[in-house]
């Protein structure tokens, strides 16, 4: 089988997801496996295809503007051709899930069928900075989920996202983000740490940043993915009206070394300890001899896996 997947990812969280994706179809099942970055330019023909994938990370419950006008974009395939769609975002709000529906419309109108969603919680790049210790274990998380999410692709077994009352008319309100980014990218500014090295210019996925007699312009194209903030060296770049909400500087996603607490409102306490059960029970079920959760004590709440014999392992709360 010959497998596209597309993706657009602001700092790196979703393109570490589709990476798994495509090593796990390459390794596990021997597929023919092409990624492609959306902003670049798209060469690929998709009638080569058996399988499309879409990724991207959720902007306010939606695609980026950058996915959506990707999609729009696509040819209409000659046949009908299986996709599937991977998202990630900070939180595991069920409000998450509604961001694919005007994705799945727009691939279903270049006959792209849509087969299968999947949501990964991965660490915010705005609105707050997770601790290394949850970053750890979204992604220790993640990892032993596409696995599963993969054989279900390959096993033809459909999945999808629970649905949201409302969730049309919800997102569609939501989109104002896309203008409201371009509006707010125009107030950027670039503070005296900056040391002109330019990456931010380089690395722009809109090539919104420009560079003037040595002064930085950030045009009306921001599409608010806070590449450029969140991977500024000197932490220079000022994000508007959104600058309190930035985050700057990669996450490791290694195993933290020190206990770490963070906390939470109750609502967003509430969800994570539910998506985290969820997730290590069915890693748990389907990992029937691996301990799971490293991370889970050194985080504020979690689940860890002990093991009574080398066949049984029992989910014990913390």
């Amino acid at each position: 089988m010959k497998i596209l997947i597309c993706y657009f990812s602001g700092t790196g969280n979703t393109k570490k997801v589709v990476d798994c994706f495509a090593e796990t179809f390459k390794t596990e099942y021997n597929e023919d496996v092409t990624v492609a970055r959306m902003e670049d330019s798209f060469t690929q023909d998709i009638n080569d295809y058996d399988l499309i994938g879409i990724g991207y990370p959720v902007h306010a419950f939606n695609a980026p503007s950058i996915v959506l006008d990707f999609c729009k974009n696509l040819p209409v395939a000659k046949k009908e051709i299986r996709a599937f769609i991977v998202n990630t975002s900070g939180e595991p709000l069920k409000l998450n899930n509604i961001s694919s529906l005007r994705t799945t419309k727009l691939l279903k109108q270049r006959n792209l069928r849509v087969t299968n969603e999947y949501h990964y919680c991965m660490p915010y790049n705005m609105i707050f900075r997770h601790t290394d210790a949850m970053a750890y274990r979204m992604w220790s998380t993640a990892q032993l989920l596409i696995p599963l999410d993969v054989k279900e692709i390959e096993q033809g077994q459909e999945h999808y996202l629970d649905p949201v009352f409302m969730g049309d008319f919800i997102a569609w309100i939501m989109r104002c983000e896309h203008w409201g980014g371009r509006l707010n990218g125009t107030q950027y500014k670039v503070d005296d740490k900056c040391v002109h090295c330019n990456k931010c210019v380089n690395i722009c996925p809109t090539h919104n940043i420009t560079v003037e007699n040595g002064k930085f312009k950030f045009g009306n194209n921001c599409i608010m993915c806070m590449r450029c903030a969140h991977l500024c060296g000197r932490d220079a770049i000022k994000t508007g009206w959104f600058n309190s909400w930035k985050v700057n500087g990669p996450y490791s996603f290694e195993k933290p070394t020190e206990e770490e607490k963070q906390r939470y409102n109750k609502m967003l306490t509430a969800a994570y300890e539910k998506y985290f059960e969820e997730c290590d029970m069915r890693i748990a079920t389907n990992y029937p001899t691996v301990i799971v959760r490293e991370a889970a004590a050194t985080t504020s709440f979690g689940y860890d896996v002990a093991a009574e014999t080398e066949e049984e392992k029992t989910m014990v709360k913390i």
